[in-house]
């Protein structure tokens, strides 16, 4: 895996967990010379992302519709920064770029990415990982509403692998990386 698109919070959420172990994704990115991929942003876990990776010389590229410029706090010190003109093309240019997806703790934007993401795989649109950095259990109730959706015959069996997920940042990068149907 060469480049991982993350969705996450604009926001660092109340738990300082989730700030210190972004950071220990960033770490990790770096580390493995994984590139970010991500929304641009400098504000909330994104920012925190990018900076923990660019802090230990990674790269990471941002990518931001211009409508948003006022409203986000453009991260200006981004290894490359793409400018769209709407969100389905950042997200367009987000998953083009990518070898992979991570979602960490967010808000309706992170969730809104990952289920459509999500949807992408489940109709066959890619073949990419999906994973869920599970800080603090933060992802337990979707994945047991997730769970109850296949119970209740709504989502397919088949479809109970699409996402990965870890609370280690070592070990979700793993899984990703040996994702049976990865398109690396």
């Amino acid at each position: 895996m060469k480049q991982i698109c993350v969705f996450a919070g604009s926001s660092t959420g109340h738990n300082p967990a989730y700030t210190e172990e972004a950071k220990k994704l960033g770490k990790a990115f770096a580390e493995k010379n994984i590139e970010l991929v991500y929304g641009g942003a400098k504000s909330g876990l994104m920012g925190v992302l990018a900076d923990s990776i660019l802090q230990q010389g990674g790269k990471v590229t941002g990518v931001m519709p211009t409508e948003l410029f006022d409203r986000e706090i453009v991260h200006t010190e981004l290894s490359s920064f793409i400018e769209v003109d709407t969100m389905h093309e950042r997200k367009a240019k987000m998953s083009e770029l990518a070898d992979g997806y991570i979602a960490l703790p967010g808000g309706f934007g992170t969730f809104e990415e990952l289920f459509e993401t999500v949807s992408w795989a489940q109709i066959g649109l890619h073949k990419k990982p999906v994973a869920l950095f599970n800080i603090e259990e933060y992802y337990t109730p979707l994945k047991r509403l997730i769970e109850h959706a296949i119970e209740a015959g709504f989502v397919p069996e088949s479809n109970r692998s699409i996402l990965v997920d870890s609370s280690d940042p070592y070990e979700l990068l793993d899984k990703l990386n040996t994702y049976p149907s990865s398109d690396q």
